[in-house]
């Protein structure tokens, strides 16, 4: 651990922050040290010369930012000088889509934004905080308790790292509004009953509840994908309403209850957008109506987020619409965990980029990066790691440089880039072309393809699945031993790389052998479909343990259901296969069937198939 002497102008609370982080930066603060000076100044930069350093900062955070890159250019002489391209910048940790990180994953990945010199947390809890008043709101779910919100606060605020309540006043409420005891208060499954005083109370309760155990005055509100607004039990008790006015109305008595508590809120964007479309789309309205853009409250920023773009004229039309509005316009991008087990970095890269070098053009005063979790949380938080340290880079560089950026992450996560630029390669197939808004996440849906009902066996027909999946399970057994902090989480997809490797020489073979009638083969395949049902449940073990290490008990039941499902289901293919090859049965009739495209769009690219019930069967899934 080298030894530093600091003098000069600290933040309030550096100590405490540098306490936090001194293992990981590799630093020691000790009399003799090396004399590291701190001096507040207009924007970010190191000194480095031969006797001293000096660490420049505008930002709390940014104190540790200069000390990260002190510990890694240590023993050089150089000047570093970076402004942050925003005023505040930082993380959305999503924890409402089953899995809700423990409180130290949350300090882990603090720290890791405290050195990149970030300045902002954004807690996207949906129903996982305490509402006192509603004891079925987070019921069973893994809400934090108000204690630990401020204590996490504590944690963020010591790091210079502002923490910010992320809720839902209309929209993204199916988890709370699913409980027959407040089941009144709901329009359709997930959008609320606006204009009902329950309704509004709950509300109330809600901001109330929420922003309690924070320091911070800013709140974000949701109000994203409100589909099918006022066409349940609005439409019942008031009959048909315009929605831009239903929305209007809902967006006034919202904003009356932030006023009241003295609160700065921002909003997602996306319904206005929605509302003027003409397909209910994002991109395709041609304009928002003047009147509707007057009526928009301008003490409500509304958050433009964009997740799937890689032209960067369309981020450049989006911003100039956003302009228009009274409010100021956030920017948020993605880390890109929302593919399934695997992230999906290079997409994340793809979209990161573009985005923020129209943010920075446009001025916008806050940006952050989300880690979505839908369709049950598969991804760890913590496999989006080198997006995250991307995105933590390009706030105070021009452009992307990958040899830099892997530089960084050693610094700052402590281990080899390409170990988590290659999880990619989990979701990206040889040969294969994907849809740009919604591409291609073959580890997912590979892994729940079911083996006697396969839906995607045309869509991959001529694709080497087994050998794509035996170089990455070789890859990551190599990975996991370069990078021993991270044994658990890369030993993980070393096994789902096993795992898929087994799964995939099933389905390359077995419905060719009944339609072919190879017994001999159908023999083979039953041996390996034994074999992998013996991968699936070690996987579903390994998996176990990855989310008890990150996440709270609550939501792997979802996970065990279906790996569990997929083992049984492989066994119950290794009997079929045992009865056709020993002449029991005399065919199996839907691998039979010759196979149909399923994800194939026009020019023959593929889409992905995000959610675990339209992989499974053709039959309804309603688990």
């Amino acid at each position: 651990m080298n030894q530093i002497s600091v003098t000069g102008n600290t933040p309030l609370r550096f100590w405490e922050g540098f306490t936090c982080l001194k293992e990981e930066l590799g630093l020691e603060n000790q009399d003799q040290g090396f004399p590291v000076f701190f001096e507040q100044a207009p924007s970010f930069g190191l000194i480095i010369t031969k006797n001293s350093a000096t660490i420049r900062w505008n930002k709390p955070s940014q104190c540790y930012r200069g000390l990260s890159l002190l510990s890694q250019h240590w023993g050089t002489c150089q000047e570093i000088h970076q402004p942050m391209a925003f005023e505040t910048a930082g993380i959305m940790f999503d924890v409402s889509r089953n899995a809700v990180l423990k409180p130290e994953t949350i300090r882990f990945l603090l720290r890791k934004m405290a050195m990149l010199g970030l300045n902002l947390g954004m807690m996207y809890t949906e129903d996982t905080y305490e509402v006192e008043e509603y004891p079925y709101f987070g019921y069973l779910r893994g809400k934090y308790s108000k204690a630990q919100l401020r204590e996490l606060d504590d944690y963020a605020d010591a790091l210079g790292i502002e923490l910010v309540p992320c809720i839902q006043t209309l929209a993204h409420l199916n988890r709370a509004l699913h409980w027959p005891a407040m089941a009144h208060m709901k329009d359709t499954e997930e959008v609320l009953l606006v204009e009902d005083e329950a309704a509004l109370e709950f509300i109330r309760a809600m901001i109330r509840n929420a922003t309690e155990p924070y320091r911070t005055k800013r709140i974000h509100i949701g109000m994203d994908e409100a589909h099918f607004l006022g066409l349940g039990g609005y439409l019942r008790k008031h009959g048909y309403t315009d929605p831009f006015t239903i929305m209007e109305r809902h967006l006034k008595n919202v904003s009356g209850i932030i006023r009241e508590m003295g609160l700065d809120a921002m909003m997602w964007s996306d319904m206005y957008f929605r509302l003027a479309s003409p397909t209910g789309g994002y991109y395709d309205a041609p304009f928002i109506p003047e009147e509707v853009m007057a009526k928009a409250p301008a003490d409500i920023d509304l958050v433009y987020w964009d997740y799937y773009q890689m032209d960067e004229s369309v981020y450049e039309r989006m911003m100039e619409m956003h302009a228009k509005f009274p409010a100021k316009t956030a920017f948020a991008c993605g880390i890109w965990t929302w593919t399934g087990p695997a992230p999906h970095p290079q997409r994340a890269l793809d979209t990161i980029l573009p985005g923020l070098r129209q943010a920075k053009k446009y001025g916008v005063p806050l940006t952050f990066t989300t880690g979505w979790g839908d369709n049950g949380a598969e991804c760890p938080m913590v496999a989006g790691l080198y997006p995250i340290v991307v995105y933590g880079e390009m706030c105070y560089n021009d452009e992307y440089d990958a040899a830099a950026c892997a530089a960084r992450f050693r610094a700052v996560a402590g281990a080899d880039a390409d170990a988590f630029i290659d999880l990619t390669r989990f979701n990206q197939l040889p040969g294969i072309n994907d849809w740009s808004l919604r591409p291609v996440n073959a580890a997912k849906f590979l892994l729940y393809q079911d083996p006697i009902v396969p839906l995607y066996d045309d869509d991959l027909k001529g694709v080497d699945t087994q050998a794509h999946y035996n170089t990455l399970e070789l890859d990551y057994r190599r990975y996991q031993q370069e990078n021993p902090e991270y044994d658990l989480l890369l030993g993980f997809y070393a096994q789902l790389a096993r795992t898929l490797k087994y799964k995939c020489a099933f389905h390359l073979r077995a419905g060719t052998c009944i339609r072919e009638g190879n017994r001999d083969g159908a023999a083979i395949c039953a041996a390996i479909a034994w074999a992998a049902a013996k991968e699936l449940n070690r996987l579903r073990e390994i998996w176990r343990d990855v989310w008890y290490h990150y996440n709270r008990v609550y939501g792997f039941e979802i996970i065990d259901v279906r790996i569990g499902g997929v083992a049984a289901r492989m066994e119950s293919a290794a009997r079929l296969m045992e009865d056709f090859a020993d002449g029991r049965i005399d065919t199996i009739e839907p691998l039979a069937e010759e196979p149909l495209p399923y994800t194939n769009l026009p020019g023959g690219a593929l889409r992905g198939s995000y959610a675990w019930g339209e992989i499974v069967s053709a039959c309804k899934a309603d688990l």
